[in-house]
């Protein structure tokens, strides 16, 4: 599924895969959003500081997110409890998806998995038909940004013109 090296590449289509995101049993996944764009944001664990502020930064870009119409998904091995928490005290909307049980298997799925039993630090760009089209695996204590995520996009939104031109 993985490059053998670690993360997902681009050119691959991307695991299907729903995990619950609210406590009442809501299961999200990339599929529910065909036709638009995906960001997938696997991160290590919710109270980190650089994964708060990482996520707090792909919020706070919600309106480029939706510019581009892609939809955000954060993903950790933490609980559907600790999401609610962590993003109700940082100001999250976009979906948080545990990766809980059995733990981190999406993100195995991915080529995002640590020995120590949390996510990695990356990202993956799904096209509107599911492909990766773009992945970036981050060092643990980097907070990665949102500029090769947006290049990503524009890559993508260059390739759709030139497609339907």
């Amino acid at each position: 599924m993985s490059d053998p090296n670690g993360l997902i590449q681009p050119g691959r289509p991307a695991p299907g895969f729903t995990l619950p995101a609210t406590p009442d049993g809501g299961l999200v996944g990339p599929e529910q959003f065909r036709g638009r764009p995906v960001v997938l944001a696997f991160y290590p664990a919710d109270w980190s500081p650089v994964c708060g502020d990482q996520m707090s930064l792909y919020q706070s870009a919600a309106p480029v997110f939706a510019q581009y119409r892609a939809a955000v998904l954060g993903i950790s091995v933490d609980s559907i409890w600790s999401h609610r928490a962590f993003a109700e005290s940082r100001g999250i909307e976009f979906p948080l998806l545990a990766d809980f049980e059995p733990k981190g298997e999406v993100a195995r799925r991915f080529g995002a998995y640590m020995s120590n039993g949390e996510a990695a630090r990356a990202l993956v760009v799904l096209d509107p038909a599911g492909k990766v089209t773009w992945s970036y695996l981050s060092p643990p204590d980097v907070n990665p940004g949102a500029d090769g995520i947006f290049d990503a996009l524009d890559q993508l939104a260059a390739d759709r013109k030139v497609m339907a031109g």
